[in-house]
Order: structure tokens, then sequence, then C-alpha cells
């Protein structure tokens, strides 16, 4: 793995978690929301959380709640899929499949990803975020391609649904 990507700690006890400052509460929820500031923010202001559980429960509720700028900006948060796998979190590195794509020529998929992406920015003004779960990223291309004809309201409201399947799933792996 590359020394210079983002590292990703491991989660802090939910007591010590509880107890934190706001912004080293902020902080340590990034290993589960990358740098979903608005997200982690309001999250602050419901403490304390019983489990890791109960928070992603609470996140759940909260992003549904909050304004839509904010809600562009926790999905903003995501790296894009098929970024450059120098600038993504371990969490982004792992979940993308970039180590398993080490040796593969897939500049043609890079080239695809990277215009799709651009034209759903474009299109709805966030970034794309699906929940990969170890899919290659040929077959995230399709879901991308798909994605672009949806409803703007719908494909917000989609990408944080994934983000916060993302977020159990980190849980789960982290624990």
């Amino acid at each position: 793995m590359d020394p210079t990507r983002l590292s990703v700690s491991q989660l802090v006890a939910i007591e010590r978690l509880n107890t934190l400052p706001r912004a080293d509460f902020v902080l340590a929820l990034r290993p589960l929301f990358e740098a979903a500031r608005p997200l982690a923010e309001a999250l602050y202001a419901t403490r304390p959380f019983e489990s890791y559980a109960a928070v992603l429960d609470q996140a759940e509720a909260i992003v549904e709640r909050l304004p839509r700028a904010e809600q562009v900006e926790v999905v903003n948060a995501h790296p894009r899929i098929g970024a450059n796998p120098d600038t993504v979190s371990e969490a982004s590195y792992r979940e993308q499949g970039y180590a398993a794509e080490a040796g593969q020529d897939l500049a043609h998929v890079y080239d695809q990803l990277r215009r799709l992406n651009d034209e759903y920015e474009q299109r709805f003004g966030f970034r794309f975020v699906v929940f990969v779960n170890g899919r290659p990223k040929t077959d995230i291309v399709n879901v991308l391609q798909e994605r672009l004809t949806g409803d703007p309201t719908r494909e917000l409201h989609t990408a944080l649904r994934d983000m916060m399947a993302i977020a159990r799933d980190r849980l789960r792996t982290l624990n």
C-alpha cells in the first residue's frame, strides 16, 4: 500500500467518542464517513451514544433532515469512483479494489469512469456514490451510466443511502 495514502485510524472506544471535543469527534468519525463534516457535527449534538450501531442509526435519521446543501456536502466527502488511488482513504482504497487491479490494463475503464463522473456531477451537482461491495469497476461503469438517467432528488437520496451502507460495512470491518 502506498505510504502517502490518507490513513484511516481505528475507531475510538464509544465511551471516548462521547467525551471528545467537537473537532476531535468529527475526526474520529472519518473512518466511517470520510470527511462528512455536516453529518459529524449534527451527530455531535446528539451524544452520547451507546454503540457505533446507534451512531449509524442516528446518522441515517440526520442525513434525511439536513438541508440539501449539507446533504450534497456529505455526499461530496466521498472520493470519486476510480479516483487516483493515492488520494483516497485506506478504506476507499480497499473498497474500490485498487489492490486487486494492480497490473491490469484498465485505462479504458478509468477513462470511462472519469468521463461519466464528470457528466454525473455536471447533471446532478454532486458526486456519484455507490456501495461498491467488491464489484469490479467495469460493473460500476454500467451502474453509473444507468444512474445518469435518474431524477436529481432520487439520486441524492440514493447517494445518501449508499453512503450509509458504506459506513455500516466499514463498521463491520473495523470492529
